[in-house]
């Protein structure tokens, strides 16, 4: 099956200038693909940042109204699908022949969702997934997204999906994409906590996939807010690459592609380790829209 260079790239967002954010995405794509990687991760809400810290005026019952003029200016910072950074993305691809998964916060009409897209070096924006669940005060600010956005991605790689940060505790999730057949599964996160290397290595385990885990670096007054932890893991759970702590950079790693079909030998959730006579999962992959139409 031969192999692939891959990437993580660690870096903060610069909250509230999404323009100076793609500057420095750009550097580090860039430093990537020098490496020789194919394919680079970026971090979960990367382009229009993740607001650690901010309770944006909130208390049970009340909002504020500088609290909802911070949500302007993070609303503003936040992206279209079909807008200048995500074309942006797209050119650099081209240019460098990479395939992107980058977490960023979508705007959608009124709503703001925390979305990893998919950018292919020769067809651009080729998908999008919506985080089902904003976690804990993450709900003040984001949509939850539905089945519909829930790809595989088929690429020359191989089969690409993304679950963002506590996405990956979600077991029902979790083993309907490996029911498509994710092979390379990409984690777009914020949490830098210790325990976090524990979930990408089952996740590999279980999903026997590899794992690529990108986190931001964020430094706030001399603060470290998000420390990072970005790692690659291959589908035995072993560590290929990181965890990074204590600055921006990039991960490399060469996955051995065959490792796929080694790892199935003892283990496939979906497959001959499964009792489907015992249990079922039924995945609405609808989109639900809140007005339709019927002429």
């Amino acid at each position: 099956m031969g192999s692939v260079v891959v990437a993580a790239v660690q870096v903060g967002a610069e909250l509230f200038d999404t323009a100076a954010t793609v500057v420095k995405a750009e550097r580090w794509i860039r430093e990537a693909a020098a490496g020789g990687a194919r394919l680079v991760v970026l971090p979960e809400a990367l382009l229009g940042g993740y607001p650690k810290g901010y309770d944006f005026g909130i208390t049970v019952g009340s909002r504020s109204p500088e609290g909802r003029e911070l949500f302007r200016r993070y609303r503003e910072a936040a992206v279209e699908l079909d807008g200048p950074e995500i074309a942006r993305l797209a050119e650099l691809a081209t240019e460098l022949d990479v395939h992107l998964v980058a977490g960023v916060i979508e705007r959608d009409g009124g709503t703001l969702y925390c979305t990893a897209v998919f950018v292919d070096p020769r067809d651009g924006l080729i998908a999008h997934h919506r985080k089902l669940m904003p976690t804990a005060a993450e709900r003040y600010l984001w949509g939850q997204g539905d089945g519909s956005t829930m790809p595989a991605v088929r690429t020359d790689l191989g089969v690409l999906g993304a679950a963002i940060c506590w996405e990956n505790y979600m077991p029902l999730f979790r083993q309907s994409m490996y029911a498509k057949g994710v092979q390379i599964w990409c984690a777009p996160t914020v949490d830098d906590r210790e325990q976090w290397q524990a979930t990408m290595r089952h996740i590999a385990l279980e999903g026997r996939c590899f794992v690529i885990s990108a986190n931001q670096y964020l430094v706030q007054e001399d603060t470290v807010l998000i420390n990072g932890g970005s790692t690659i893991v291959s589908p035995l759970g072993e560590i290929l690459a990181g965890p990074l702590r204590a600055g921006e950079g990039v991960l490399l790693a060469e996955l051995d592609l065959a490792d796929l079909d080694r790892g199935y030998f003892d283990f496939d959730s979906v497959g001959h380790y499964a009792r489907p006579d015992i249990f079922t999962l039924t995945v609405d992959e609808s989109p639900h829209e809140t007005v339709v139409r019927r002429s």
